[in-house]
C-alpha cells in the first residue's frame, strides 16, 4: 500500500502539488502499488480543494 505521507516525509524538498502529483506517478509505476491511501493532506499553496480526487485519478491511471 502507498501512504500519502511516505511520499511526503520522502520527498520534503517538494514546493508544490504538481511535483506531488509526478511522484505518485513514479512510486505507482516502480512498485506497481494497487492501494493507495491519502492520509494527510498535501501542504502545499497550489493544493487544489479536490486534491485527493485529483490524486486517485492519477494513481488509478498509473495501474
Amino acid at each position: 500500500m502507498l501512504y500519502l505521507s511516505e511520499i511526503l516525509i520522502q520527498n520534503p524538498d517538494f514546493e508544490s502539488f504538481e511535483e506531488l502529483k509526478q511522484a505518485i506517478v513514479d512510486r505507482a509505476k516502480q512498485q506497481g502499488e494497487l492501494f493507495f491511501r491519502m492520509d494527510i493532506k498535501p501542504p502545499y499553496l497550489d493544493t487544489p480543494p479536490a486534491w485527493e480526487d485529483q490524486l486517485e485519478a492519477i494513481f488509478t491511471s498509473v495501474r
